[in-house]
């Protein structure tokens, strides 16, 4: 049996991603930010004061993944964990004002990255090629 990888979605997927995060991180360096920790600020520019697990939950991340990544976050003064209004053993993840001042920056950053990735597509083919990932993970997340 032969495997093609320049056929494999799998292959392919994993080609782009790194290379969509290197273009993202030559544009958010300045900001002082990685790739790996662009998930989380984006979800907390959206709602802040989350806790770990649902941050978890929401970035289909492991656990420890997230916690080296808030861990990491937090020694370069993005974020802070604050006590849990309504559960003691639990704790909230909330954005610093130097995380606040950068988001739009950093979302110009996440868009010239995708303008330039895309830019050999048509505006067409660019939305069937979004509305494709996007159920191909929902097809994924079911267990696919």
């Amino acid at each position: 049996m032969t495997f093609k990888r320049m056929d494999s979605a799998g292959y392919l997927v994993n080609h782009m991603a790194r290379l969509f995060a290197d273009g993202l991180r030559r544009r958010i360096a300045p900001l002082g930010i990685v790739p790996g920790q662009f998930p989380a600020l984006l979800e907390l520019w959206e709602h802040d004061g989350q806790t770990q697990k649902e941050l978890v939950e929401k970035l289909d991340v492991e656990q420890a993944t997230l916690a080296n990544t808030l861990a990491r976050m937090e020694r370069d003064g993005l974020i802070v964990r604050k006590e849990h209004p309504a559960d003691a053993r639990a704790r909230t993840i909330h954005l610093t004002d130097k995380a606040r001042a950068i988001r739009d920056r950093a979302y110009a950053a996440a868009q010239e990255t995708n303008r330039a990735a895309l830019a050999a597509l048509s505006p067409e083919e660019r939305q069937q090629f979004i509305e494709l990932m996007q159920r191909t993970i929902e097809t994924m997340r079911r267990g696919g």
